[in-house]
């Protein structure tokens, strides 16, 4: 009699569901499932996560899981589910459609709130919510009020590309006490400034890459620069991605913020 029922209660129990095994194919999707994934899970990652330049996870991290950069090397590993950026080749997705492989899109977030919430149905989507929930407290966890007056700020990086309103990188700036001196210029979402239009009127803190700010400083017109602007040099890394990376890139806009004299903070 205990042993029917005992059988009785296995089979009415739910049979633990097999995590799934997942290809990410692109580098910020990496940055996440490696926090909220088992590394068992996780087939392969991006190739661009094995780039030094590239990469939005430690290299020593990245190359513990394979990489992949073709829809072939994609079907070798037969993945549960693949996880992509939000523009993937429609002969991937057909190849992905008609082996029954689940793609799942995520487009580049907009916002410190959109990057949490993809970090929750990333790790659902990995059969990992509690993981997904951790990491995203830890992200808002990130998120203190700032109380001083917003200081101008541009991110320019080389060729003079600016994310200005309805980035993630505006949403960054604007937490760690800076105004986007975007909307001041008049730029778009995405725009370009060129050198005599920086040079005529700057912000009080501009933020490069490392290898722009070498040149930035170089270049004959802007050898006064830094005479006017404080110039910080910024990791890309830490702009584009958000997720696990969102932390990091306040601790170092609100050091920046913090390093200024306290005069002349509201200018423009």
């Amino acid at each position: 009699m205990i042993r029917v029922a005992a059988l009785a209660l296995l089979l009415a129990s739910p049979v633990a569901a097999r995590a799934p095994r997942i290809v990410s194919i692109n580098p910020c999707i990496d940055a996440v499932l490696v926090r909220v994934a088992d590394a068992r899970q996780i087939a392969a990652i991006s190739h661009y996560s094995h780039d030094p330049r590239a990469t939005s996870i430690p290299l020593g991290v990245a190359r513990r899981f394979p990489s992949t950069s073709a829809t072939d090397q994609i079907v070798a590993l037969a993945p549960d589910i693949v996880i992509a950026g939000g523009h993937v080749d429609p002969a991937t997705s057909s190849v992905l459609a008609r082996l029954g492989i689940r793609l799942v899109k995520y487009p580049v977030p907009t916002s410190i709130a959109e990057s949490v919430a993809q970090v929750r149905s990333i790790a659902t989507v990995a059969g990992q919510p509690a993981r997904g929930e951790t990491l995203a407290r830890d992200i808002e966890a990130a998120l203190t009020p700032v109380t001083a007056a917003p200081v101008p700020a541009l991110i320019w990086q080389g060729g003079g590309m600016v994310p200005g309103a309805g980035t993630l990188a505006d949403d960054l700036l604007r937490h760690a006490g800076f105004s986007n001196f975007s909307a001041t210029l008049g730029l778009s979402q995405w725009d370009v400034l060129g050198l005599e239009y920086l040079v005529a009127r700057p912000p009080r803190v501009l933020f490069t890459t490392p290898g722009a700010t070498d040149r930035l400083l170089g270049h004959p017109v802007l050898r006064d620069l830094r005479t006017r602007v404080a110039v910080k040099a910024f990791a890309p890394r830490l702009l584009w991605c958000g997720g696990p990376a969102i932390p990091e890139a306040l601790a170092v806009l609100r050091a920046a913020r913090a390093s200024l004299p306290a005069t002349g903070a509201a200018r423009d």
